[in-house]
């Protein structure tokens, strides 16, 4: 698979749905999305409803 990325992210809010909801309709993220979307590649074993597939967590630093 060549180099790949990895992300983590924890979500502040009230309301996940509707925040992302709202990202998507941004026109800045939706530009950004296009530019990245061919950049990326599904790995086999992520879930058929899902975009990324996760992975376990190896360290927890608080």
């Amino acid at each position: 698979y060549g180099d790949l990325l990895f992300s983590y992210f924890e979500y502040v809010g009230d309301d996940y749905d509707a925040d992302m909801a709202k990202m998507a309709a941004d026109p800045a993220t939706q530009k950004w999305w296009s530019v990245q979307e061919p950049l990326q590649t599904r790995l086999p074993g992520t879930p058929e409803e899902e975009q990324w597939l996760p992975i376990a967590e190896v360290f927890h630093h608080d």
